[in-house]
C-alpha cells in the first residue's frame, strides 16, 4: 500500500483541491491548537527564506509575505492545489516559486533557506526519514524546521460506545488501535479515500536526530473552547489533537 500512496494521494488532492482552499493555514498549526500568535515559534522572519512543504492554497505563504519574508517558495504534490495557490498570491500581489513535486522527490537548493515549515503536510511523506533529509540539506546552518501534524494518540483513541450509545458524557475512552501500528491505512474523505501511515511520536524524534536537527520545542496542548460541544471537543479535553515541532539545523 505504501508503494501507491504517492500517486494515490496526487488524485485525491487534484480533485479535492477547491475543497481545502484556505484550511489549515497559519496562523493556526490545526483544530483546537494554539496559533503562531500565542507560540511564536517563526519570530521575525523579516527578509528571510521560507520554504513551505505541501503548501495547498498558498495560504501560510501569504501570511509571510504579510510579514516581510523575504523570499517564498511552495512544494505541493497537487498542481490543482498550485493553480489555486497562484491565482490567490497574484491577486494578493505577492510572488512565490511554486514546484509541483512529492516531498520524496523534491529537488532544492542546498544550505539555502532560513525556514523550512509545514503546517499539517509533513505526515503524507511515505519516507519521512528521507524528507527530513532531504529538508536539512536546504536548510543554512542554524536553519529552522517547523511542522504540525495530527497526533499519534487521536488516531488511536475513541470514545467508548456502548449498545451503539457514544459515552461522551461519560468520559470513557478506548483504544481502536495501537500506538505502535505504523502499518500503512485507506482512510475516507469525501467522496474518495487517501492512504496515510499513523507515526509513533519517537519515530518523528529520532528521525530529526538523524537528519541532524536539535529539537527546540515539541506542543501538543490543546486549547479548549467552553462553547463548543462537538465531539471533537470534548475529545480534545483528554487528549491531545495536534502536535508541533520546532528544530534548528545543527
Amino acid at each position: 500500500m505504501r508503494n501507491d500512496a504517492i500517486a494515490y494521494n496526487e488524485k485525491y488532492w487534484n480533485n479535492h483541491a477547491d475543497l481545502w482552499f484556505g484550511t489549515t493555514a497559519l496562523p493556526q498549526y490545526g483544530v483546537k491548537f494554539p496559533t503562531e500568535d500565542e507560540l511564536k515559534l517563526f519570530g521575525n522572519v523579516t527578509g528571510k527564506k521560507m520554504l513551505e512543504i505541501c503548501c495547498g492554497s498558498g495560504h501560510s505563504l501569504k501570511y509571510h509575505a504579510e510579514r516581510n519574508a523575504g523570499e517564498l517558495w511552495g512544494i505541493d504534490i497537487s498542481q490543482n492545489q498550485l493553480d489555486n495557490a497562484q491565482k490567490y498570491l497574484d491577486e494578493c500581489g505577492y510572488a512565490a516559486n511554486l514546484i509541483c513535486s512529492s516531498m520524496e522527490e523534491m529537488n532544492l537548493p542546498q544550505c539555502y533557506f532560513d525556514y523550512v515549515y509545514s503546517i499539517y503536510g509533513i505526515g503524507w511523506t511515505t519516507d519521512l526519514q528521507g524528507t527530513f533529509n532531504k529538508i536539512a540539506s536546504c536548510l543554512k546552518k542554524d536553519g529552522i524546521f517547523i511542522f504540525s501534524w495530527n497526533h499519534t494518540l487521536y488516531h488511536c483513541v475513541a470514545f467508548c460506545r456502548e449498545n451503539g450509545k457514544n459515552m461522551l458524557d461519560d468520559g470513557k475512552m478506548v483504544f481502536e488501535s495501537s500506538y505502535f501500528d505504523e502499518s500503512y491505512y485507506k482512510m475516507p474523505v469525501h467522496d474518495s479515500e487517501v492512504i496515510l501511515c499513523n507515526r509513533m511520536i519517537s519515530t518523528y524524534v529520532n528521525a530529526l536526530a538523524k537528519a541532524g536537527f536539535v529539537i527546540e520545542q515539541m506542543i501538543e496542548q490543546n486549547v479548549s473552547d467552553m462553547n463548543d460541544t462537538s465531539d471533537k471537543a470534548k475529545k480534545a479535553e483528554m487528549i491531545p489533537i495536534s502536535v508541533c515541532f520546532k528544530a534548528r539545523k545543527l
